[in-house]
Formats: C-alpha cells, structure tokens, sequence
C-alpha cells in the first residue's frame, strides 16, 4: 500500500468540499489510506478515520461507517460499535461551530447550569440541537478538564474561560455573525469541520497560537519560583529504585515467573508457621475465661 508522508502539511491535503449528501470524496479516502499508514495495524486508524468523515461530512454517517469499514476489513457493525461508543462522534449534522457548556461539578456551581439555560432560550434550542441557521450546535459537557478557568466554554474544543451568561450569549453571537473569536488559551476559532480535521492528525498551523497555560494552571510554579523551591535532584547512580528497575528489566519473563512462584511459596510456609493463625476466631492456643492458657482440642471443664 503507498502512503504518503505523515508530516505532509495541510496545504499539500486541502480541505474536501463539505460532502454531506454528496458523499466522501476520493481526497478523503486517500488521506484515510496515509493515515492507515502511520500505524504497525491499519485498524489503530478508526478512530481518527472516523474524525475525518465527519470533517466532510458533517457527521458520522452511515457512508462513512461502511467507508472505513471496507478500507480496513471490519464489519459495519465493528465500525458503528466504536462510533457510538464515544461522545466526539456525532450521528447528527453538526453546525458550522460546536459550542460546549461543561456542566460537571464544579463548573455547575460556579454558573455552568445558568450558562446552558441562557443560551437554549437565546438560541432557542435545546441540548444537542443545532440553530435553525445552522452556525451553532449547542451540548453540554461534563468536564472540559479545565477546572482551574471554571465555568468553562469550548468552541469546538478550543476553551473560553471564566465565562458567565453574559459573555456566553456575546460569544455566540460573534460566531453566527462571523466574527473573528480567539480562544482564551488557544488558537483563533475555525469551524467544528476544521477542528475535526486537527483531531485526524492534519495540522491547520495554529497549535502555537495563544497560551497554553495561565492564571490558575501556573500559580504553583510561579510561588515556586518565588520562593526558590524546586525538586530534588535525582541520581540514577545511587537511587535504589533505579538499580530495581534495571535488575528487573534484566529478567527474563522466565526468571520474573520463578522469583514470584518462590516469593508466594515463601509467604504461604511463613502463613502456616505463624502462631496468629486462627482457627474458630481464636488462636490456636486459646485461653479460658480467668486467662488460663489452653491447648486447642482440650476441654477447659476437666
């Protein structure tokens, strides 16, 4: 099978026209081929393969079920299982952007529940529903692993920080006019398509874009570094961990399988020797209500 080179940039891999009822396009199905390629077993690629249908397509479609199911010789049913087992699959045409609201714990009690509700009345949609013109679909999530910038926003799967019901409602309102949004720690939003590209493995040349890391998310290391703390140093020369580790890795599975039936076979002669083995609750050696000593088996009335 001929690949094309995995670090092949997005310009040499333009972005299908938007297949939807059109179909998957020959382009897409050879970048599911490169990207077969760039594992030891073809089938590791289902998953960003199904990342890249939905690019073109607007969702994981039956098409593109059977699609990747005859490039890499499952069955349909092999392929669905997978595409309805994770949440970042969508069976449903998305919008030109995927707004999340996380929902869990913490975020929920800093206004994560009062920023969904804000924006399905604005929207005038529910939860994972799309806007009548077709530039927003609406989920809540429930965790942005983001807990630290609570309550937390992602534009497809960009993060917009320390929002409130305010700032949610202007937020989205700048995506459905086409207004340029940059996320809080992050790249300038594109589409959900695009994104969904990025998920497949075809870099769009942001990733340096915006910080990665701020405020909350650095203030150990910043009081660290203040304080002049810092980790203690470590030497593999004289750590004993080390020294296990490489004595370990010696082994073979042979000698690891006979050093562990010898340590079990030890531990159970050490169990049956052992005074403390009870029998009936009490010891093999019990004792009488005044605290006489007596051997099991004997009767403490004789």
């Amino acid at each position: 099978m001929t690949t094309q080179d995995p670090t092949t940039s997005q310009a040499a891999l333009p972005i299908p026209a938007a297949g939807g009822e059109g179909g998957i396009s020959e382009t897409t199905i050879a970048e599911m081929r490169e990207l077969m390629g760039r594992y030891p077993q073809a089938r590791s690629a289902l998953l960003p393969m199904l990342h890249l249908a939905q690019a073109e397509q607007g969702s994981v479609t039956a098409e593109g079920i059977e699609t990747c199911a005859e490039l890499l010789g499952l069955s349909a049913a092999e392929v669905s299982g997978v595409a309805t087992f994770y949440t970042m699959y969508k069976r449903r045409r998305m919008g030109e952007h995927h707004v999340g609201v996380c929902t869990n714990t913490l975020c929920a009690v800093m206004g994560g529940d009062a920023i969904l509700e804000r924006l399905k009345d604005h929207l005038e949609i529910g939860n994972d529903e799309t806007t009548e013109d077709g530039t927003v679909t609406l989920e809540h999530i429930e965790c942005n692993a983001a807990c630290d910038f609570a309550p937390v926003l992602t534009v497809n799967w960009e993060f917009m920080d320390n929002q409130t019901p305010e700032s949610a409602v202007a937020l989205v309102d700048a995506l459905r006019a086409g207004e340029r949004v940059t996320s809080t720690r992050g790249a300038t939003i594109t589409s959900w398509r695009e994104a969904e590209r990025v998920i497949a493995g075809y870099e769009d040349g942001r990733v340096d874009e915006g910080p990665a890391a701020a405020g909350a998310s650095l203030a150990g290391l910043e009081i660290a570094a203040e304080r002049g703390w810092a980790a203690p140093a470590f030497d593999e020369g004289t750590s004993q961990g080390a020294a296990e580790a490489e004595e370990v890795a010696d082994e073979s599975p042979q000698q690891a399988a006979a050093q562990a039936d010898t340590g079990r076979a030890e531990a159970e002669t050490a169990a049956a020797q052992s005074p403390a083995e009870t029998v009936g609750g009490g010891s093999k050696e019990g004792s009488t209500d005044s605290g006489e000593t007596v051997e099991e088996g004997s009767a403490s009335d004789d």
